[in-house]
């Protein structure tokens, strides 16, 4: 292990760490380590030089006061399930696994409000205000993902469509800076917004170790929606169609056939595999009843083949799990891929589900995608072969081409993964020079020697 064989500054970083957590929780063989050698992107890959594993906010003050005085960079993860390489090791550096910091601090619904550690995953946060109210962000991961993650990423998932992203229930957080202190951002604080900052900045600027979260009452009813399309493009302009109405949905989802075969071979929820697209539309709150008969009229105008409303609450649990399983039921197609996050203004969204399909057959690659259709979110995953010379090469060019074309007709490189190491170099897509100065002088501003997760979200000049 190379920061441990490499100096005596490297033992007595080992020392310190065992001392602050306890041998068993720091990790520095190879074999113990390989847990950790990437998280859900596993086209980058690194064994990091030690892995530490916390079990208290001050254990976590007191690691990074220990790389602060080495000098030795860190790297937060939580569960492992970004798809962005955002949690890649480095090779001379400290891994912080934050999975033992799994408490609930305090729960007050009488305000909405929550404060946990962030090692706590997504859905232990809803499972402990049921059932009268629940956390609205939502990944595809939500079972094992965690807060920390989410905050890091500025997680979205199927109901940010009404209810918004991460940032928009994150009202406070209790960060460790880079020298192992502790500040206080709160979403009421004068000034400038430094939550605000936080919240997406993918561990650049320190460490979230507890959330204060926003939680609200659960839908007084719930109605879900499944359709069926010739084509991708045809579900895309419905999508438009029905935000244009005036409609608010809770949460709009789009897969293509290949999405939906793959995950009806391994949920079997009774999705239709004979049609181009399905779309699952969940209306909830007063006015959800009123709004079915709209929203499938404008289904039936943009080409639904079939219309259908869930009959009871256990066909809907069955549907949204088909849809939560769509990308791990991927991995029945090919076991490598480039998944993409993009994003677009939702008018655009037929436009541009057709062009990545003509992207696709002029590369002769495979593309499925699977989209938080409401919001625009895109996730095309591009299949390849990697035992076929130069195919890993075209799919890592074609899934470049599906984001800048998403960036030319008004979208973003990402909706809710994050960048990572895997979309840095498309950071100059969407900013000049001058943004990515202002955007490193605010990294240096919370971590002056650039220790927190070096290498990740910004372009290296």
């Amino acid at each position: 292990m190379a920061i441990v064989e490499a100096s005596q500054e490297g033992r007595e970083l080992v020392e310190r760490l065992r001392a602050i957590c306890g041998t068993t929780q720091v990790l520095t063989d190879a074999a113990s380590m390989q847990a950790y050698r990437s998280d859900g992107l596993l086209q980058h890959r690194q064994l990091p030089g030690i892995v530490v594993l916390p079990g208290t906010v001050a254990e976590v003050q007191a690691v990074l006061a220990a790389c602060h005085a080495a000098g030795v960079p860190f790297v937060a993860r939580g569960a492992g399930t970004g798809l962005a390489g955002g949690a890649l090791p480095i090779a001379d550096g400290v891994l912080v696994s934050l999975t033992r910091l799994r408490k609930i601090v305090s729960i007050d619904l009488e305000d909405g409000l929550v404060v946990t550690e962030t090692g706590v995953s997504n859905l232990a946060i809803s499972r402990a205000i049921a059932p009268t109210h629940f956390y609205p962000p939502d990944p595809s991961s939500q079972l094992v993902c965690t807060i920390g993650g989410n905050v890091g990423a500025n997680a979205g998932g199927a109901h940010c469509l009404k209810y918004g992203v991460t940032t928009n229930y994150v009202v406070g957080l209790d960060v460790v800076l880079s020298d192992g202190r502790m500040v206080e951002l709160r979403r009421n604080d004068s000034g400038y917004d430094l939550l605000g900052a936080f919240v997406g900045s993918e561990g650049t600027l320190g460490i979230a170790v507890r959330a204060h979260l926003r939680v609200i009452p659960v839908p007084a009813s719930v109605s879900l929606m499944l359709a069926f399309f010739d084509t991708p493009g045809d579900a895309g302009d419905a999508v438009s169609a029905i935000i244009g109405s005036g409609i608010v949905p809770a949460a709009i989802e789009l897969m293509d056939q290949d999405a939906t075969t793959a995950g009806e071979e391994a949920i079997g929820a009774g999705f239709r595999t004979d049609a181009g697209a399905s779309m699952l539309i969940e209306l909830d709150g007063p006015s959800a009843e009123a709004h079915l008969t709209e929203v499938s009229r404008i289904c039936r105008e943009h080409g639904a083949l079939e219309v259908r409303e869930a009959a009871d609450g256990t066909e809907r649990e069955l549907l949204w799990k088909l849809r939560k399983a769509a990308l791990p039921a991927l991995g029945r197609i090919s076991a490598t891929s480039y998944v993409g996050d993009t994003v677009v203004p939702r008018s655009r969204l037929g436009e541009i589900l057709r062009d990545i399909r003509r992207m696709a057959e002029r590369e002769q690659l495979r593309v499925v995608t699977v989209l938080h259709a409401g919001d625009g979110n895109l996730h095309p995953h591009v299949f390849y072969d990697s035992s076929i010379p130069g195919e890993p090469e075209r799919a890592r060019r074609l899934s470049g081409e599906i984001a800048k074309a998403c960036v030319g007709v008004g979208g973003a490189i990402t909706g809710e993964h994050g960048v990572g190491v895997d979309k840095t170099e498309y950071m100059r897509l969407m900013f000049s020079p001058d943004d990515l100065d202002v955007f490193e002088r605010l990294r240096r501003a919370f971590d002056p020697e650039r220790l927190a997760n070096p290498g990740k979200l910004m372009p290296e000049a």
